[in-house]
Formats: C-alpha cells, structure tokens, sequence
C-alpha cells in the first residue's frame, strides 16, 4: 500500500499537529492525541494513517513512562490492562464487521456523558470521597478503551470515565495514563503486523517524525509537573468534552451526511 502524497508540505503539515497531539497526550493528557489519526487522514487513507502513528506513539509512550515511571497506581494498570488485552483481541476479530464510524460515535458520546456526569458529581457531591479502583468496572472500561484505541486510537476517553473519579494527583494520573497507554499499544503491534498494516515506506515517515514526537512529548511533562491539580482536571475535562463532540460530528457526517 502506498501512500498518496508521503512528501508534501500539506502532509508534513498535518503529520506535524498530529505528532505535537501524541506527544501532550503521551505526558499524561490523555484524549487529546485522538484527534492524530484523523488529522493525518485529512491527506492520506485513514488505514495509512494508524500504520504511521503507532510507532511514533510508541516511542513516545517510553518518554512518558521514564518521566513518569515513579509516579503510577499499580493497582489501576493491574485492573486496566487484562481489560484492554481483550478489547484489542476483540477489534482484532471483529475488525471487518464493526464500522469504526460506530466506534467513533460511542466513544464521542461516552466523552459527552462522562463530562456532564462529573459537572453534576462536583456540584452536587461537591463533598464526596474520590472513587477507589474496582475491578468489574476497571475491566470494562478497559476493554472498551483497548477496543477504541485499536480501532481509531480514541482510547482516551474510556480510560478517563474509569480513573478521573479517583481524583488522583496530576503526575500520578499522567504516570496511570503513560504505563496503560503504553501497554495497550505493544498489545496492537502483532494484530496490526498480522492485519499488515506497517510498510517501509510508513517506517520511514515515522523515523522522520520522532523528533518532533520526542520534543513535544517532553513539553507536555513539564506542563504537566507545573498544572495545578484542579486546572489540570477542568483541562482534561474541556478537551474530552471537545474530541467528543468531534467524534460524534464525524461519525454521524459519515454515516448520514
């Protein structure tokens, strides 16, 4: 599979934001690297997309995890990451029935919801205790964000409905988000190799970005270390609220428009 137009100045444009998203997102702003693949598939097929990403998102998920290695809930990971095992396997299987424009829209919609439900936790259990990590819960919404990530890389908001209610500091929410995150995506490498998603040429434009990926990546964690607790959660709370409502636009213009 070639890529359409791999050397352009629209594409490196385009491949440039996607690869700054990844990089936030890999320093503990979870959701906001989402918006990567589908950017990138502004210029080229979204399946080229996903193939170019996830090697960068790589390299970048073990900036965080050295930044942030120290600063992780095991127990979250513990409970997280057999979810998102079957998640993965799942869109393994199901990759050619399920519509990753329906993906797209239950993710965006479960972003909406989940903002609306912690504005009213806050101001109506404005005194309640933060959650602790359950596991039935903790498996379900694992597996529901390694099934999202596999599908478009839109993992971000499940995790967040699942970990945000546990009120964790901001560096011990980036180190949940960096060590899960970074499991979930090795768990994608052999069905994306098996679904024969990577290619040279792919390599190649992934190899040409990792600077920049490494750069941004160690940029969102020093914003991250400087955030105040509560600005950092409203922060979170606006962008998921954001690539909800996007993903919904996107999938409902794609399946009805």
């Amino acid at each position: 599979m070639e890529i359409a137009s791999p050397g352009g100045l629209e594409f490196y444009a385009l491949a440039g934001a996607a690869v700054i998203l990844l990089g936030l997102s890999k320093s503990g702003f979870s959701g906001l690297g989402a918006p990567a693949a589908p950017i990138l598939a502004l210029s080229i097929p979204p399946i080229e997309a996903a193939a170019i990403t996830l090697p960068t998102m790589i390299v970048q998920d073990w900036v965080g995890v050295y930044a942030f290695h120290r600063e992780v809930d095991l127990r979250n990971l513990a409970i997280l990451s057999p979810g998102a095992l079957i998640g993965v396997v799942l869109a393994y299987f199901l990759a050619a029935q399920v519509s990753e424009d329906v993906v797209r829209l239950a993710v965006g919609l479960v972003s909406i919801g989940f903002v609306a439900l912690m504005i009213v936790r806050d101001h109506l259990l404005a005194n309640a205790r933060p959650s602790r990590a359950k596991v039935g819960p903790g498996l379900f919404w694992g597996a529901i964000s390694g099934f999202a990530s596999f599908v478009s890389h839109a993992g971000g908001p499940p995790f967040l409905v699942y970990v945000m209610p546990q009120r964790l500091s901001a560096p011990m929410f980036a180190g949940a988000s960096v060590l899960f995150f970074a499991a979930v995506n090795l768990m994608k490498v052999p069905p994306y190799l098996l679904l024969g998603q990577f290619s040279r040429a792919h390599l190649l434009i992934s190899l040409t970005l990792l600077p920049l990926a490494i750069l941004s990546t160690l940029a969102g964690v020093g914003i991250v270390r400087r955030v105040p607790a509560r600005r950092f959660y409203s922060l979170i709370l606006a962008v998921t609220f954001a690539l909800g409502v996007k993903l919904v636009y996107d999938a409902v213009w794609r399946m009805f428009g």
